[in-house]
């Protein structure tokens, strides 16, 4: 007889706090609370906010009569971590560590993913409660091949920030609906929503994919995408570089070319006429088929799927226009959203239910340059 498991999954974004309760694939139930942004504000570091945050799914689990001591396990987002291999791993003292003074140099609100988990797992102790707690395939997750890391300048490397919860559980359950594993299928994996990203995924390994914080693949509505170089050292003449930094991350893309950036206005108005949203919505779906091609390339040709997810995979038009210049490569399939919470909670049950192991978080990143080329 089959067991299942009770998962909370926490995800701290940066106004607000979304949690999920799952008996195995069941939802229970999901929760998005927004917090006051003036509240947050009289925070020094994030992990402050840890209180707060913790209140907020207390309340939310009392509004459903859940106990805490009838959780099996508690998941939390991955933030603030070093660089690590795909996988589950139990939080343990070096992963908080990291994960509170952000190890990885990103100040974001999913640090306070692990710390919660860690946090709800000691309350179902003192409850009686001998309950898990973990992070499922965290942002920092580099799988890269070593080819895909080089560069042309000694001592710059590529490295992967990439949607990874949502790209890998995508590729999970693709593989599943086709009665395969994910470790014998080869994907392209795309995440379309406020950053893009576009991934190569290897017989069960992410082995390649735009660097969303670094600057790197199609434009999306907060990001400038790719730069020619001489292009972005002569804005540096005249901008500075805190200025080209924030248009890489949050204020390029739609925000800097049409002061928006809300996906849907500017696709309803590239549909109205109006050539400005024209030109920058055909320009992405443009770099996104683009990118699609390349990680086909790195996958030899051998793609068992071109996956899309994310909010603008919802817009029907931009689905048949991918589905247009790239069908001929291999099957396109739409996952419109996201499944963040889903895949913390499955990535728990495969570890509670013994059909994967957890891995160990040690604090050394994966990646630490080629020998050949380090002074």
């Amino acid at each position: 007889m089959s067991v299942s498991y009770r998962v909370l999954a926490i995800n701290p974004g940066s106004t607000s706090t979304k949690v999920g309760l799952f008996e195995g694939t069941r939802e229970i139930f999901v929760k998005n609370v927004s917090h006051d942004a003036q509240a947050l504000a009289a925070y020094t570091t994030i992990s402050e906010q840890l209180p707060l945050r913790r209140d907020t799914i207390l309340t939310a689990l009392r509004e459903n009569n859940v106990e805490i001591s009838d959780i099996d396990a508690f998941v939390g987002r991955g933030g603030g971590l070093v660089s690590v291999a795909g996988g589950v791993y139990e939080i343990n003292g070096a992963l908080l560590e990291d994960a509170r003074c952000g190890a990885n140099g990103v100040r974001h609100p999913a640090q306070l993913g692990s710390q919660l988990a860690a946090e709800f797992a000691d309350l179902a102790g003192l409850a009686g409660k001998n309950a898990r707690s973990f992070v499922v395939n965290p942002p920092d997750t580099d799988e890269f091949c070593d080819s895909a890391r080089m560069t042309g300048i000694k001592g710059v490397y590529r490295t992967s920030h990439l949607h990874a919860l949502n790209l890998k559980e995508t590729a999970i359950r693709h593989a599943a609906s086709m009665g395969k594993a994910y470790e014998d299928c080869n994907f392209i994996v795309c995440h379309i929503g406020g950053g893009i990203s576009i991934s190569a995924h290897r017989q069960g390994k992410m082995i390649d994919g735009n660097d969303i914080v670094g600057g790197e693949g199609p434009m999306a509505p907060t990001r400038a995408g790719s730069l020619p170089v001489a292009g972005l050292l002569s804005y540096l003449e005249t901008h500075s570089v805190d200025e080209a930094r924030r248009c890489c991350m949050k204020t390029g893309g739609f925000v800097d070319l049409l002061g928006t950036a809300d996906a849907k206005r500017v696709s309803e108005a590239a549909q109205a006429g109006d050539s400005a949203s024209a030109r920058v919505w055909d320009a992405m779906i443009y770099q996104i088929c683009k990118e699609i091609g390349q990680m086909a390339c790195v996958l030899k040709g051998h793609v068992d799927g071109i996956l899309l997810g994310g909010g603008m995979v919802f817009n029907k038009e931009l689905v048949a226009e991918i589905i247009d210049a790239c069908g001929w490569i291999a099957p396109v399939c739409a996952y419109p959203g996201e499944f963040e919470l889903e895949a913390m909670a499955a990535g728990a049950c495969r570890v509670l239910s013994g059909t994967e192991k957890a891995l160990v978080y040690t604090g050394v990143p994966v990646f630490l340059g080629f020998a050949e080329f380090e002074d």
